[in-house]
């Protein structure tokens, strides 16, 4: 966020939006607001809008926060661990998607080409009947030409 300057003396409504922001330190304010704001802090009105934010500070200084209990450092391990394997299975997962993938292009691909290289000519000795078999003719009037065994 663009800090907005001020030109000359500094009104209550800036500086305690400054205050609020940066607590009753000016140090740490904006260093383009600090000069400024060190001759607001002089009046009555800067003193008491200082006085709010050092308490707010204060209140703020005196808040601990307890360390981690030894149940939730486990619950925290835990639930890394099973985030873990659950990306590793939806790793697996998209891996055995993607080999399907290329193996349905491929075939797709296999077929593509063997129906555009493969010659598009019909045998004419050849004659498909009711009585034709892959050994032969099984009609009526076939060749009996079995060997005995």
């Amino acid at each position: 966020m663009a800090e907005k300057r001020t030109e000359g003396p500094m009104d209550a409504k800036r500086f305690a939006a400054l205050a609020d922001a940066y607590g009753s330190a000016l140090h740490r304010w904006p260093p383009a607001d600090q000069a400024a704001a060190m001759l607001f802090a002089e009046t009555e009105q800067g003193l008491a809008i200082l006085a709010r934010a050092g308490r707010l500070d204060a209140m703020l200084d005196r808040h601990r926060v307890e360390a981690p209990g030894p149940t939730l450092h486990r619950m925290i391990v835990a639930r890394a661990a099973t985030e873990v394997r659950q990306e590793r299975r939806r790793r697996f997962w998209w891996l055995g998607f993607g080999l399907a993938g290329a193996g349905l292009a491929g075939a797709v691909a296999g077929l593509a080409l063997v129906t555009v290289v493969s010659p598009d000519i019909q045998p004419d000795h050849y004659v498909m009947d009711a009585n034709a078999t892959s050994f032969g003719d099984a009609g009526p009037d076939a060749d009996q030409t079995e060997e005995d065994l």
